[in-house]
């Protein structure tokens, strides 16, 4: 029967599961490193003005040093996360996983003599309490005699005293299924990990409430340094004026005689200069769309049996799509996992430094002295995707979308290449950063495969006729991907394109593209490799990228996203004849297209936001690489498999290594700023979606994003939205 004490249980319950969701909200999630997204390091303060987040921020997670009884607290909290969370790395496993945080934690923390010292009333106090996790954070500000009105300000501390793991809990928490990942076998919830830390915190300091005096010292001494921001939009000014000049100097051309071919690459800056290379080679058109090719996907490896989520981590997959071998492929993954598993084996690696010694350490020197030999011992698996378990209005609906998205609804070339991009490095923990933000921290040929694939079958191209999208016969896509280390394009054979090539025209088309993409890549190469300090003809520079892509040792295999800056959302006419230096996301868009602007309300409430994630990683990890980044590449240390520690029991480190933002330990290459945002449409249709969309109220009325509107029914002239929403010229 429900009693009164119930109902008074319940409601203590309801009322502190509510201070941890509001404690969390301060929290910005970490992607483990087989999938890195980029994200805003002070997501959780972006319902501030950004001047007021920058102190907020500064408060609570910049502090070099805390409490020495937190800094106890903390390695004990470590100490459990890494054996709970471990993916494998560790050669047991902690037992009772699969029970959750807290109930593995709560059954075998008796057992652990550094929280407890062998004191008796402790180790009484640890069996007596709840099963509840809400329950047991009641029962841990009891025993440190917290005041009520402090519970929730030290439930944030708890948080940003150990941000890196707390950020992890919140991926776990928010994301992990929300992104479309599979369901995890050992189960946690935001009051499991908060109870675990207030436990912690009640064996080893029972002056906890201490560390609310300490946030308000440091609070006070924040307030009295100079903020970053007025430097931020120092670099900004200096960067948007210019780029302005050049974007006003642009005239609409001529009508162009139709492409050769059609190449639709990624928004990712990266693309920017290829693109540009590529379009100086040929009569070639070049749009820029999501590399995700607007397919929301899981892809599933049919021999690993593996399966992950390739498209923005705002979306949620709907279909799953098998990828398997081509024929004639073989397959040695299962030697690699046999390896491992010997390995991190108790007695198994004696016997195998004898029988693999001599040809580990053969590798070894090959990969140090000769990696381009080396790495043509290493044999891919080329892969193709099936479109069984996609069903055909499906196939409809995102053959609509992607074209319409990215403006390709006529005048179709003969050959359409839509390019995805990944990378290729070895021995790098932060691989998975340079491949496909769009694709979930992954490679985007699989999700170009399939775009080309459903474009090419013909009752798909008889649906798209229906709608008005009228495609040739004779126009065929392809896919392909930009590796963005070493600049080479690959274009993958499939059916069509064999057709293609048995066409003696065709044929000759192809043997051209494939030239063109090979000398834009030299072009490329060269002036990236000036970026990294090495001054060479296109030969060389395209060498010596590709030895760094191969190199084990190298810290920094290329820039990536550093020293982005823009997001246009235009026609390429506008943008096609100005260097923008690999600085901008380039979204394909007219208005004209677009009377209601479903289009672009599409393009800034989903590329736009995960460009000003990206943005905002480089610029809080230049601004404090130690609190917003990882540190140096060189002293890490990866824990669990998914993440980065310096040392060997830091907080995890959330953002992106020194190297990847710096020249040198003291030079920054990254330009810290916030993300410029220039559109082509009109006024009306902008301030339209502005009133519509909350997340755009948020990012534009709190500064976290500058908007400029080039209104091309208003003489093109650039304005620039205030945080009040309206526009000015004044920029």
């Amino acid at each position: 029967m429900y009693s009164q004490k119930d109902g008074i249980f319940l409601q203590i319950k309801e009322s502190m599961a509510v201070l941890v969701k509001q404690s969390f909200a301060k929290i910005a999630p970490f992607w483990p490193l087989k999938n890195l997204i980029a994200v805003n390091p002070l997501q959780g303060l972006e319902a501030l003005p950004i001047e007021q987040a920058l102190l907020e921020g500064a408060t609570f997670f910049e502090q070099k040093t805390c409490p020495k009884p937190m800094e106890s607290i903390n390695r004990q909290t470590i100490k459990w996360l890494q054996v709970f969370f471990d993916e494998g790395q560790a050669t047991i496993g902690m037992p009772l996983r699969t029970e959750g945080l807290y109930t593995a934690f709560k059954k075998l923390a008796y057992f652990d003599k550094q929280l407890h010292a062998g004191d008796q009333n402790k180790k009484k106090w640890l069996l007596d309490l709840p099963m509840c996790p809400e329950s047991a954070i009641t029962a841990c500000f009891l025993k440190l005699n917290m005041p009520k009105e402090s519970q929730s300000l030290f439930m944030i501390l708890m948080l940003t005293t150990l941000p890196g793991w707390a950020s992890y809990i919140k991926y776990r928490t928010n994301w992990h299924e929300t992104a479309g990942a599979s369901s995890h076998p050992h189960p946690i919830s935001e009051a499991e990990y908060m109870a675990m830390r207030l436990i912690i915190t009640t064996l080893l300091w029972q002056e906890a409430a201490e560390l609310i005096e300490w946030h308000q010292q440091a609070k006070a001494l924040q307030l009295k340094k100079t903020s970053p921001i007025s430097a931020i939009e120092k670099t900004e000014r200096a960067y948007l004026r210019p780029l302005l000049h050049k974007l006003i100097a642009q005239k609409s051309g001529n009508e162009r005689p139709l492409p050769e071919v059609q190449l639709v690459f990624c928004i990712d800056v990266r693309s920017e200069p290829f693109r540009r290379a590529l379009e100086s080679q040929g009569n070639y058109e070049t749009f820029g769309f999501a590399g995700f090719f607007g397919i929301p996907l899981r892809i599933k490896n049919t021999l690993t049996q593996e399966s992950y989520a390739s498209c923005p981590v705002l979306l949620k997959p709907k279909n799953t799509v098998q990828e398997s071998p081509c024929s004639g492929q073989g397959y040695t993954q299962d030697h690699k996992a046999l390896y491992q598993s010997l390995k991190y084996n108790f007695t198994t690696p004696f016997a195998l430094v004898e029988l693999l010694g001599f040809a580990t350490g053969f590798w070894m020197a090959l990969r140090s002295f000769m990696p381009g030999l080396a790495m043509k011992f290493r044999r891919g698996i080329a892969l193709t995707p099936s479109l069984e378990n996609i069903a055909f209005s499906d196939q409809c609906a995102f053959a609509q979308s992607a074209l319409t998205g990215m403006g390709l609804t006529k005048n179709f070339a003969s050959v359409v290449v839509f390019c995805g991009h990944g990378s290729t490095t070895q021995n790098n923990a932060y691989a998975s950063a340079l491949d496909c933000g769009a694709c979930g921290g992954h490679p985007g040929a699989s999700n170009a495969k399939i775009l080309a694939k459903i474009l090419n079958t013909q009752k798909v191209r008889e649906h798209l006729n229906q709608i008005g999208i009228i495609i040739p016969k004779s126009t065929h896509f392809l896919a392909a991907q930009h590796n963005t280390t070493d600049d080479e394009v690959e274009i993958y054979r499939d059916v069509f394109q064999d057709n293609l090539e048995n066409n003696l025209l065709c044929k000759l088309k192809m043997q051209t593209l494939k030239a063109d993409l090979k000398a834009a890549g030299k072009i490329n190469s060269q002036k990236r490799s000036k970026n990294m300090g090495f001054n060479g003809d296109a030969a060389k520079s395209a060498k010596f990228t590709k030895l760094r892509s191969m190199d084990w040792a190298q810290v920094r295999p290329e820039w990536a996203l550093a020293r982005n800056a823009s997001f246009i959302v235009a026609p390429r006419e506008k943008t096609k004849n100005i260097d923008l230096e690999g600085r901008a996301f380039l979204h394909s868009y007219d208005y004209r297209e677009d009377p209601d602007g479903t289009i672009l309300t599409l393009i800034l409430t989903a590329p736009m936001v995960v460009a000003q994630w990206i943005n905002s990683q480089y610029l809080f990890s230049t601004l404090d690489n130690v609190a917003y980044g990882s540190g140096s590449k060189i002293t890490k240390n990866i824990t669990g498999k998914i993440g980065i520690m310096q040392g060997n029991a830091s907080d995890l480190m959330t953002g992106l290594p020194l190297q990847s933002v710096y020249r040198s330990d003291k030079e920054a290459y990254h330009e810290p700023l916030r993300l410029m945002v220039i559109v082509y449409a009109p006024f009306r249709l902008i301030d339209k979606i502005i009133e519509k969309q909350a997340i755009l109220q948020k990012l534009f009325r709190h500064g976290w994003v500058v908007l400029i509107c080039m209104d091309p029914e208003n003489t093109e002239n650039p304005y620039i939205l205030n945080r009040d929403l309206s526009w000015s010229t004044k920029i």
